[in-house]
């Protein structure tokens, strides 16, 4: 996991949950070509995107869709 300042962020194909449109900031998703996952807060460009790797983003992914990430009652 890293925050990569070198990215080409140019080049990359960015993405967001479609429960965001229309509702300002949201987290967007790159894949890279390594087969990492850049992840982006969408009002805030200036700060270079928190990156991790397949496994990690494999994880997490499993994690939200089992709902341990759900926000605190």
């Amino acid at each position: 996991m890293s925050n990569d300042a070198n990215l080409d962020l140019d080049n990359l194909s960015w993405f967001k949950a479609s429960a965001s449109s229309g509702s300002g900031g949201c987290l967007e998703v790159a894949f890279l070509p390594d087969g990492r996952v850049a992840l982006r807060d969408n009002e805030d460009l200036g700060n270079p995107p928190f990156v991790v790797g397949a496994h990690q983003w494999r994880c997490f992914l499993d994690g939200a869709s089992k709902g341990e990430f759900d926000l605190p009652a």
